[in-house]
């Protein structure tokens, strides 16, 4: 049996507290959030499943072996000992359900299995981080309505949303190839530039480099081909969530994205976070829909009651620029803007029910990204393009510094997480890059610092 999207059990309860102290007040990784994630222990080459709790990694190729889990918990178990989540996450939410109740039961207060748990653990800062899952396909969405009206505004100011925008989820293909872990560098990337519309174009580094603070959601549950998801059981192929970078040359955007969209604007990076925060763990933070009457969809396949009243997640996003200067002055990060998931105007189930209605399949692992998050004031604007009405407004950074868009040192942090009115909180982790020049053909490489969260 699937459960509704907002049904709670045990395993929200604010009250638990766990035998793993950092867990408890730990403002990302307490004991009901419990993400996935993959990691590589020092000294060790071969990848891990693990699940965070406080500031340990629970390894569950160990906790396997002590053959603690049956039914449903220990086949989730099992699928967990592979290098990737694929596996486990092409399982159905029953197990994931199985797995997280058993584990969240297991390291409880006065719990018989605390020992077993104990050899499994390994310290976050003993580790490296990973891929979560090997990602077959990647699809941006344009999901909300105020970045598509603001970023419209500097294009057309006499029809900033284009009449099409509230009946159809709209997204494009994104490269999954090149989809990066937070901590990766971004190398600035290159392509034509139109300089001057009587000049031909220029083949040149992007002096507008941006970036786009999003959600990522991967797929778990398959979707066949030929197949399509109805409103009423898309969200049990939602597995997670992670932040999602989606980084945007704008000038070599500007210049290729007519008639067929982005292309080397978009390619060349996309950065994520590295735990997966499961659907099950953000049912506490489910809401209504925030749209105007007028704005519910007109297309039935679009419509169901559940998600008007419980679709929306109230996932806060925040976005931070530290510049090369300001680290070398010891200086905090300075936060450019913050807003919430619960603006935007399509839902995930729906992001997923129209991704299929014509027959595409999905596979576990295939990951969708929300598209730029922004709210209604200019403080919750998700991206430069906005804060900087397209380039044409300086916005200060610190007493010396002043951007349009990003310069070689600067590092961006997205960092997300959620908190209800009962005072539950849960993070996401960050998803942290630095930028670097364009001098050389070779692939990003990762910094030699650990951005764990």
């Amino acid at each position: 049996m699937v459960h509704a999207i907002n049904h709670l059990n045990e395993t929200h309860q604010m009250g638990l507290e766990s035998w793993v102290s950092s867990a408890n007040g730990h403002d990302t990784f307490p004991i009901q959030n419990l993400p996935y994630g993959v990691f590589k222990p020092a000294g060790h080459q071969q990848a891990r499943c693990g699940i965070a709790i406080g500031d340990y990694i629970i390894d569950m190729h160990k906790l396997s072996s002590e053959g603690l889990f049956t039914g449903l918990a220990g086949e989730a178990s099992k699928a967990l000992t592979d290098e990737t989540l694929n596996r486990f996450m092409a399982l159905s939410n029953n197990a994931a359900s199985a797995i997280r109740l058993a584990l969240s039961q297991a390291l409880r207060i006065g719990s018989q299995h605390k020992n077993a748990l104990t050899r499994a653990l390994v310290p976050m800062t003993d580790v490296a981080m990973q891929m979560p899952c090997h990602i077959g396909d990647y699809t941006d969405f344009y999901s909300s309505i105020h970045h598509a009206t603001s970023v419209g505004k500097l294009f057309r100011p006499e029809n900033p949303l284009l009449s099409n925008y509230k009946w159809i989820p709209i997204a494009y293909h994104g490269r999954a190839s090149s989809i990066y872990l937070s901590g990766t560098q971004v190398t600035r990337p290159k392509g034509q530039v139109s300089v001057d519309s009587n000049q031909p174009p220029l083949l040149k580094p992007t002096e507008r480099l941006d970036y786009e603070v999003e959600l990522g959601v991967f797929i778990g549950e398959n979707v066949s081909p030929f197949d399509s998801v109805t409103m009423t059981h898309a969200e049990q192929h939602a597995f997670g969530v992670c932040m999602l970078n989606d980084w945007s040359a704008r000038d070599i955007q500007a210049w290729e994205y007519q008639p067929l969209g982005p292309f080397l604007s978009k390619n060349f990076m996309s950065s994520i976070s590295p735990w997966i925060i499961s659907s099950e763990a953000l049912r506490p933070f489910r809401t209504a829909m925030q749209r105007e009457a007028q704005d519910k969809p007109t297309m039935d396949y679009l419509f169901c009651e559940q998600n008007e009243q419980h679709g929306a997640l109230d996932i806060q996003m925040e976005c931070y620029l530290s510049t090369a200067q300001m680290r070398q002055n010891k200086q905090p990060a300075k936060k450019l803007s913050q807003t919430s998931f619960k603006h935007s105007f399509w839902t995930i189930a729906q992001m997923i029910t129209h991704h299929t209605v014509n027959g595409c399949g999905l596979t576990p692992g295939d990951l969708l990204g929300s598209g730029t998050q922004s709210g209604a004031s200019p403080d919750e604007a998700g991206s430069l393009l906005e804060l900087t009405a397209g380039g044409k407004q300086q916005i200060t950074i610190s007493d010396a510094e002043k951007r349009t868009f990003l310069q070689d040192g600067d590092e961006i942090e997205l960092r997300g997480f959620c908190q209800n009115e009962s005072g539950l909180r849960i993070g996401l982790g960050s998803v942290i890059n630095r930028i670097i020049p364009n001098h050389s053909p070779q692939q990003p490489k990762a910094t030699d610092e650990h951005f764990s969260l």
